[in-house]
């Protein structure tokens, strides 16, 4: 049995290393991550993380984890922005409100699916146009769900949070680590 990393994310694989896990091999799947129509953020989130575990070829006692974290505001969905362009109109449409950050996560083993998804609430401080251009020359916006990352420098926009903080960075741990002893994952049993 091996445990397959479904994700590109070097900070999914941070958060696993503080469960003490290191995947026996990381495969990104390649999917189309683009919204349907009309569909709402907590949906899409689940959807995404469901087509990525499908798509993440593995043995069939293999245990294979991946997550879609998704930075919705009202119905929106706000993605990976393509350019500091969108970036910036992401923050802006961020400062001084709270949306919502929603990490779904899937593990399968075999034909079996093991999902969950967390939401949780942040708020953004209002945001000066020197905050936003200073952020947008660090360059951490990029590949960012809502074109920040609380980890980073963009931390010090974000005065309060509702949920789970390693939700909002891209793997819930306590909900993670559920999900693997769900699938009977050998290596981890809990940190109880």
């Amino acid at each position: 049995m091996a445990f397959i990393l479904g994700s590109g994310s070097p900070r999914r694989l941070d958060l696993l290393a503080q469960l003490g896990i290191t995947p026996d091999a990381v495969r990104p799947p390649e999917i189309n991550e683009d919204p349907r129509p009309g569909e709402l953020p907590r949906s899409y989130c689940a959807r995404i993380s469901r087509e990525k575990v499908a798509a993440v070829k593995a043995a069939p006692n293999d245990i294979v984890l991946c997550a879609d974290t998704t930075v919705a505001l009202g119905r929106r969905i706000l993605g990976k922005p393509a350019d500091a362009g969108e970036a910036a109109e992401f923050l802006h449409a961020l400062s001084g409100r709270r949306h919502r950050v929603i990490t779904a996560v899937a593990v399968r083993r075999g034909d079996r699916l093991w999902e969950r998804d967390v939401v949780s609430q942040v708020r953004f401080k209002r945001l000066s146009d020197v905050e936003v251009n200073s952020y947008l020359a660090t360059g951490d916006w990029k590949g960012k769900a809502g074109a920040y990352a609380i980890q980073g420098p963009a931390g010090a926009f974000i005065p309060w949070i509702a949920g789970s903080f390693t939700g909002i960075v891209g793997l819930p741990l306590a909900e993670t680590a559920a999900l693997l002893t769900a699938a009977g994952y050998p290596k981890f049993k809990g940190v109880a």
